[in-house]
């Protein structure tokens, strides 16, 4: 038999590992970096979190999450490579996912820290509630995953592109892009040197000399220019201003708290339930994109199974939540450009040993002392850009309206973070003015639950555009049934899933109830219902829209 025949010889020698896996690992590495970064800063900066715990509990399952997905990953690459003969595989990327990093943040575990932190617990056991409640939805949602593997194709056709990816957009461009932004800000020279040297070469294509990775050079000029001006004296310190040096001892710290969280679990499930609306659309979102990066990397010539894919990212990110993990773990959007970098398989085995050392071992505690946040967030501003533009790219021209409505709502949700900063630590809301309660009622109604809200309103539209009455009528009595119970519109600044009445003896508890006395769920839930009935009349007395075939890429 043939060499070019046998498929039990090896590759190629060397075919794994390329020149461009170098620039690759950078990016890659750069870009989980980046979140668990952020996770910390936020964590820690916005709600209060004793940081010692962050770094000791979370981090570690978090990034095993990483090493698992990444390390499967790159085995099946390898595997794809002998079975096809192939020198030129590109694994496929996986890292933590930015909109879950957010999600899980704003909506799941600082809510929960603060509603420990009501119940009368200090810091560190509110953290451990708070902690509990994360790796409960990340098991949620890595399950979920891995039910969806073997149903991933009938997944993506029941759900429209445009509300799936019109919700990824409202997180990638409002919060992804906006928040990173005003850390930038605060140190100016630094940032937004870090912010151009990543636009140029990582958005806009641009090459730098010996074809230095882009990433690193943003991270080093930011460096660079941050410590100097500490140095003259005009910057926050080492570290960024975080307080409390690492220790110079690696540390060897894995917790595995399955027995510990199952005693949790048993006596309070039932409070878990209010943040599944955040954790499965999350988790659903990473079921589609896996499927979409799965088809990008087959147009680029790797063609992987879509099944085993998500089951990996539904795999790797239940390990990481039996470590402690939070974040979940999914297939980057990009593989044709790393691809086009000249990367193999390399790059994803580095991240995962680099990103699951730096949990384990402690040395991630160095790397978010040392890294200033305003030089290491401009990726995730390019992240944000590049979730936005691939959205449109894979939306038909004529359903851009729905991606766009999908945003409205988490436009209400940076409305409401915005205006608690302000006006929360002013005075009581009780002694706000009627017209500045209502109006923060109003705003907060709108962003509770948003990401479903962008789903369903993304859906809506899209159908509709469609001249398809019958699912749209649909979505609209959904929607009426998930505000009726607080799953979207929740009057109640926690967002829980409770009982209309609940949710209005509760306002009166807070003295919200004059400022949203005519948007109770009762009122939501028939807004939606109304609408639906509007859509029967139109669809009885009304011509649907004149549908037009639509040519050009965004189309294929």
């Amino acid at each position: 038999m043939s060499a070019t025949l046998d498929p039990t010889l090896s590759m190629p020698r060397h075919a794994w590992a390329r020149r461009g896996d170098v620039n690759a690992f950078f990016g890659l590495m750069l870009d989980n970096v980046g979140d668990m970064i952020l996770m910390t800063g936020l964590l820690v900066g916005v709600y209060g979190f004793p940081r010692d715990f962050v770094l000791t509990r979370m981090i570690p399952g978090t990034a095993v999450g990483v090493l698992v997905g990444d390390l499967i990953f790159t085995i099946m690459a390898l595997r794809l490579a002998r079975r096809t003969q192939r020198s030129d595989v590109t694994a496929m990327p996986l890292g933590l996912d930015t909109p879950s990093t957010f999600g899980s943040v704003f909506l799941i575990l600082g809510p929960a820290f603060l509603a420990a932190k009501a119940r009368g617990l200090d810091a560190g056991a509110a953290a451990r509630d708070a902690w509990f409640v994360g790796i409960a939805m990340i098991l949620a949602s890595g399950v979920f995953k891995l039910a969806c593997a073997p149903f991933s194709g009938l997944i993506r056709r029941m759900i429209p592109r445009a509300g799936l990816l019109g919700s990824l957009t409202a997180i990638a461009l409002v919060l992804i892009s906006f928040l990173p932004l005003v850390d930038i800000a605060a140190t100016p020279i630094a940032g937004m040197a870090a912010l151009t040297v990543i636009l140029a070469t990582l958005t806009a294509r641009w090459k730098l000399p010996r074809d230095i990775p882009g990433a690193l050079a943003a991270v080093v000029v930011g460096c660079f220019l941050y410590y100097l001006m500490n140095l003259c004296g005009l910057g926050p310190g080492l570290g960024g201003g975080e307080p409390g040096r690492p220790s110079l001892a690696l540390r060897a710290a894995l917790p595995v708290p399955v027995a510990e969280w199952f005693e949790w679990f048993r006596g309070s499930w039932r409070g878990t339930l209010s943040y599944l609306p955040v954790a499965i659309p999350l988790a659903l979102a990473t079921v589609v994109g896996g499927i979409d990066c799965t088809e990008s990397a087959a147009s680029a010539g790797d063609d992987y199974p879509t099944g085993p894919i998500i089951a990996a990212e539904g795999f790797a990110t239940v390990v990481g939540g039996v470590f402690g993990g939070v974040i979940q773990s999914t297939p980057y959007i990009g593989h044709p450009a790393y691809k086009a970098m000249g990367a193999g398989a390399a790059y994803t085995l580095a991240t995962a040993l680099f990103i699951g050392g730096a949990g384990v071992f402690g040395y991630f505690d160095w790397i978010f002392y040392l890294l200033p946040k305003s030089v290491v967030f401009p990726i995730l501003i390019f992240v944000g850009l590049e979730i936005t533009a691939q959205s449109f790219h894979a939306t038909p021209v004529k359903h851009y309206p729905a991606v766009a409505l999908a945003c409205v709502p988490a436009l209400a949700y940076l409305a409401v973070l915005a205006l608690k900063q302000i006006l929360g630590e002013a005075k009581p809301f009780e002694q706000w003015s009627p017209q500045a309660q209502h109006w923060f009622q109003s705003v907060t109604i709108l962003s509770g639950g948003f990401i479903v809200t962008s789903l369903l309103w993304g859906s809506i539209l899209t159908h509709l555009i469609d001249g398809r009455l019958r699912p749209a009528v649909i979505s609209l009595v959904l929607a009426g049934a998930c505000a009726l119970f607080g799953v979207i519109h929740s009057p109640l600044p926690a967002g829980p899933i409770v009982l209309p009445t609940e949710a209005i003896r509760q306002l009166g508890d807070e003295k919200r109830f004059e400022a949203s006395k005519l948007q109770t769920p009762y009122h939501w839930a028939a807004a939606y219902w109304v609408s639906a009935g509007l859509l029967l009349a139109l669809g009885r007395w009304g011509r649907p829209p004149e549908l037009k075939p639509e040519g050009g890429p965004v189309d294929a």
